[in-house]
């Protein structure tokens, strides 16, 4: 009679681990709450220019206050940067472990 089809044992660094899957999950945290930190800084940071730099903040650059110039021009283009950074470097994660397990490193 036949045997069922069982699943290799799996090993703390089986590409198909819990381990393995955890360690990946863990390093997208960690990228997730640095792009995320980046993105409340610079939005924390505008309002807190503005208290306290009000003079700074009010000066003219090609015909808006710095504060408008940040808030409604150059606001939507960081948050595009930071957007592309984290595509870029997830898949560079994912791209390093599938790697690693091709290479053999991860059985």
């Amino acid at each position: 009679m036949p045997t069922p089809m069982s699943e290799p044992p799996s090993t703390p660094d089986s590409i198909h681990s819990d381990a393995f899957l955890a360690r990946l999950m863990r390093d997208q945290l960690k990228l997730s709450i640095a792009c995320a930190l980046c993105f409340v800084v610079a939005l924390v940071a505008l309002p807190l220019l503005n208290y306290f730099q009000p003079e700074f903040m009010a000066q003219r650059v090609f015909g808006f206050t710095l504060t408008w110039l940040i808030l409604g021009v150059l606001f939507f283009p960081f948050v595009w940067i930071i957007s592309y950074v984290f595509i870029k470097r997830s898949i560079a994660l994912e791209d390093a472990e599938a790697k690693a397990a091709q290479d053999g490193l991860i059985k």
